[in-house]
């Protein structure tokens, strides 16, 4: 048996969990890591578990494999992964914080060279530009008084796109 490798499924839109279905018939090793959405509804909360990066699946595939998983009607693209071990650990890591019930969410919006507003904290109200990404949940940013620039640290979901 050869060796299983990481792949990313970029999948039709919101076809996630049907690509999901198709693994499990086939026996293909896959992972889609859901974040819990709670909604109410009239006085109803209702819980939801949604993919965290819509539109992917990670896969471990041997090479005959992919051919099944690019020939799958759900999957619009298959790309591979360059650095095998760096995704399994940054993949990993994602999959403890949800497995802790940490409020792991995407924040796709806050990324380097995008102007944002700080919504709380200390600095609530200033606007900034994203500067460098850090992880899950720290950006900097350079804030510009009197032609100056600052740099401070604030979590992501304290920031809003502006």
């Amino acid at each position: 048996m050869s060796d299983l490798r990481w792949h990313v499924a970029h999948t039709r839109p919101r076809c996630e969990k049907k690509l999901v279905e198709f693994c499990n018939r086939e026996a293909l090793s896959h992972t889609l890591p859901l974040f819990r959405s709670v909604k109410k509804y009239r006085g109803k909360t209702k819980i939801f578990l949604k993919p965290l990066f819509p539109g992917y699946l990670f896969l471990r595939l041997e090479d005959e494999q992919r051919s099944r998983i690019r020939q799958n009607q759900h999957v619009a693209n298959l790309l591979d992964v360059p650095d095998q071990r760096e995704f399994e650990l940054q993949l990993e890591d994602i999959l403890r914080a949800l497995e802790l019930g940490v409020d792991v969410q995407l924040a796709p919006q806050i990324k380097e060279g995008i102007r944002v507003r700080i919504k709380a904290g200390p600095l609530r109200g200033f606007e900034a530009w994203v500067q460098r990404r850090e992880g899950l949940s720290e950006v900097i940013l350079r804030l510009d008084f009197i032609g100056q620039a600052a740099a401070v640290a604030a979590a992501a979901d304290d920031l809003e796109p502006i």
